[in-house]
């Protein structure tokens, strides 16, 4: 009795059987392949219909680093300390999101943004490490992105200028209306669409497959319990015999008649 009970707590643990996995994957792969191109598709509908293109548009800044005061402090940069420009350009990237140099950009486009709406269009950054500062501006407009930028281009310089003292900016490039949407990748958003689609539906014949507790064959038995296999019943009805088809056959025709 103790032994069979040892026995038994062996055999409580749960196998994955991976190879009964791969051949059900093989067995479902055209649903797999189907369900990814069905998401696919869907996700090309909506990046192609439900998302509004947007468009950018960038100017070109050069910061003068000469020299610059700020309050009673004054202080010299050279032309060669490219961190110490850097580091301005993120000064003016600052005060060109502030409210109010956001506000006189707003009141001479008429754009219809809010100054928080207009900064999260808004992006500043050095151009290769250099004293340039590019900034862009994306919107569902190109030509209201163009807008925006060259009249960023006209009102940050004053802006710093009644900020910092000795400070300047010089136009470098200004913005034409890019007519090339930068977002949404339609490839982009295709192709995830089929990786998710064929993925979710993988893993959903995997579950199925690890809850399915069907005896399928004799090897799931010898594989998952320590009990002998006595006998094994045929499948009469796939069997490759004639005599069992026809059997089946003739008692199907028969049936009715007896019932009447």
């Amino acid at each position: 009795m103790n032994n069979r009970t040892k026995d038994n707590n062996a055999q409580e643990y749960y196998t994955i059987d991976l190879l009964h996995i791969a051949k059900v994957l093989w067995s479902k792969a055209w649903a797999i392949v189907l369900v990814g191109l069905l998401a696919a598709g869907a996700a090309f509908g909506y990046a192609s219909f439900a998302i509004a293109p947007t468009y950018s548009a960038s100017i070109m800044l050069y910061v003068n680093n000469s020299s610059i005061s700020l309050g009673n402090t004054s202080f010299s940069i050279s032309a060669s300390d490219l961190a110490a420009s850097q580091s301005l350009v993120n000064t003016y990237s600052e005060i060109l999101n502030n409210r109010t140099t956001l506000e006189r950009v707003i009141d001479k486009t008429g754009v219809p943004y809010t100054y928080k709406q207009l900064s999260g269009k808004i992006k500043a950054a050095p151009a290769n490490e250099t004293e340039i500062m590019r900034v862009t501006v994306t919107t569902t407009d190109p030509y209201e992105a163009a807008e925006i930028a060259n009249c960023i281009a006209e009102v940050l310089p004053m802006r710093i200028s009644e900020i910092i003292d000795g400070a300047s900016m010089e136009v470098v490039d200004s913005a034409v209306p890019n007519l090339s949407k930068v977002a949404p990748s339609i490839t982009s958003y295709t192709m995830v669409g089929l990786l998710l689609g064929i993925l979710i539906s993988a893993a959903v014949v995997v579950v199925f497959a690890l809850l399915d507790d069907t005896i399928h064959d004799e090897e799931y038995i010898l594989n998952n319990y320590s009990f002998p296999i006595l006998a094994k019943i045929p499948d009469l009805t796939n069997s490759g015999g004639k005599h069992y088809s026809y059997y089946y056959q003739k008692k199907g025709k028969e049936t009715p008649g007896e019932g009447g």
